[in-house]
């Protein structure tokens, strides 16, 4: 039997924090109290001064992703285990057919692909194209698989990019699965028209990349998702929120009482749009993303939309891409594999950035990082929660432990790091995955394949309450 008793820690949930020792055996929380005694053989770690948080999740993740010609420097291992040795224990990744592609085939290359995870995973499934396949597979992935989450991409025309007709589909599918709507909020055809304008303007460097994806751009998607989410009665979750446009508009539906969730990735919190402006191409095009990092007064918008509760949880969009991979774009900023990394330093950057200034508490910290994900997602309180019968998920946070980060000492495959040089306070002093110290005071100890699958149930009541509304909508029943 495995156990590990940490000892003397403050223990932090989303809803409060207190005084308590955890004791793990065999995977799971068994014990959370004071003076636990640590059965023989136990591995204890001292945790005075320092804070216990469920480990964290990334609901937004895109390890060995195939995309725009290329493949992601980071895999299912290399990217897990960067991400334990910055205390997140779980990613949801995400499926991504071809167009056309049956989606149990490419769900079995992405299980084939992740079974070399070193931490616990789970997967969103990307709609790229409808027919009557689709629509079956669909419930064969909520009923068997244990996939309650479809992602929606609303850009990259010419590709994977849904149309409205597709959303509308999708959509009313995932309504009758008990499953939650996802979507990138780009409207595509914009992205393409603008691409060409601003390619005809002689502009080919990174610096076009914000150009062509201006907020406008993203705010038009996003009213229009959540405006046939309303429609149809269907809870929906708008993935990494980086502008003001997109942060206001799930306020407004927030405030109607329309179900809607926010996702923020740490950068859009920290970087802004200087970076393609950088005169040296490499380290300008590593920043290309999409959507791209904003004017600063975009990010203000974005803490105060976790502060308010408007937007939920936090991510990455971990999907790296090295030097020469983004160098097929030198002579056409449209060509630059879109992506960056982030698995390993979002938690630092948020505590240093957020609960060190003032704008985040730690219980709001570890609800943003953690366990509002594990809530939206239905995995909760199995993750997200430090508490008995959890998966003993855990990371213990030294408030006071400093780290400069860099690309130098990334755990990532990736060789550009776009936090490089900033120095932050609050790190992890250990990460606890399965009951077992996966990185020990700097050590990773990540094990390949030691990652289990996460089956996530669909949903019950509140899309049941949902449908009621939607079918109340419909022409028989509108009175005037």
């Amino acid at each position: 039997m495995t156990s590990i008793l940490i000892r003397g820690g403050t223990v932090v949930n989303a809803d409060r924090s207190f005084v308590a020792d955890v004791l793990c055996q065999d995977g799971s929380v068994v014990a959370v109290g004071e003076n636990l005694h640590a059965p023989a053989g136990a591995t204890v770690v001292d945790a005075g001064g320092q804070y216990v948080m469920p480990g964290g999740i990334d609901p937004h993740t895109h390890m060995q992703l195939p995309f725009m010609g290329t493949t992601t420097m980071d895999d299912f291992f290399s990217g897990t285990a960067a991400a334990m040795a910055g205390g997140t224990t779980t990613i949801i990744d995400f499926v991504i057919p071809n167009p056309q592609q049956p989606l149990l085939e490419a769900y079995q290359t992405w299980r084939g692909w992740a079974e070399k995870s070193a931490s616990d995973y789970s997967f969103h499934m990307a709609i790229t194209w409808w027919d009557e396949t689709v629509k079956r597979d669909m419930g064969t992935l909520v009923q068997q698989e244990g996939i309650n989450s479809f992602k929606h991409f609303m850009a990259y025309k010419n590709a994977i990019m849904c149309d409205d007709e597709t959303l509308v589909n999708s959509f009313k599918r995932a309504l009758e699965l008990g499953a939650m709507p996802t979507v990138h909020a780009e409207n595509g055809e914009l992205v393409y028209l603008l691409q060409r304008e601003v390619a005809a303007l002689g502009i080919s460097g990174p610096e076009g990349h914000p150009l062509s994806r201006p907020p406008m751009v993203e705010g038009e998607a996003a009213n229009r998702a959540i405006a046939i989410a309303d429609v149809l009665g269907v809870p929906i979750y708008v993935v990494h929120v980086s502008c003001i446009e997109s942060a206001e508009a799930i306020a407004r539906a927030r405030a109607r009482g329309q179900r809607v969730y926010g996702e923020v990735l740490a950068g859009h919190l920290l970087l802004d749009d200087s970076v393609y402006r950088n005169p040296d191409f490499a380290s300008a095009a590593a920043h290309v993303m999409s959507p791209p990092f904003r004017p600063k007064g975009h990010q203000e918008a974005l803490w105060r939309g976790l502060q308010s509760g408007n937007l939920h949880t936090t991510a990455t969009d971990h999907c790296t891409f090295c030097a020469a991979q983004k160098a097929a774009g030198r002579d056409d900023f449209s060509k630059i594999p879109n992506g960056c990394g982030g698995v390993e330093e979002r938690l630092a950057v948020i505590w240093d950035a957020g609960v060190n200034s003032g704008r985040l508490t730690p219980s709001e910290f570890v609800a943003i990082t953690s366990a509002n994900t594990a809530k939206l997602f239905n995995l909760y309180p199995r993750k997200g929660s430090v508490s008995v019968g959890a998966d003993a998920d855990l990371v213990v946070w030294d408030p006071q432990g400093t780290k400069t980060l860099s690309a130098k000492t990334q755990h990532s495959l990736g060789d550009f790091n776009v936090f490089e040089g900033r120095t932050v306070r609050g790190i992890p002093s250990h990460t606890v995955s399965q009951g077992v110290l996966v990185f020990a005071q700097g050590e990773l100890r990540a094990e390949r394949g030691k990652g289990r699958y996460l089956k996530r149930p669909a949903f019950g009541a509140n899309f049941a309450a949902a449908k009621l509304r939607a079918e109340a909508l419909t022409p028989t029943a509108v009175t005037r």
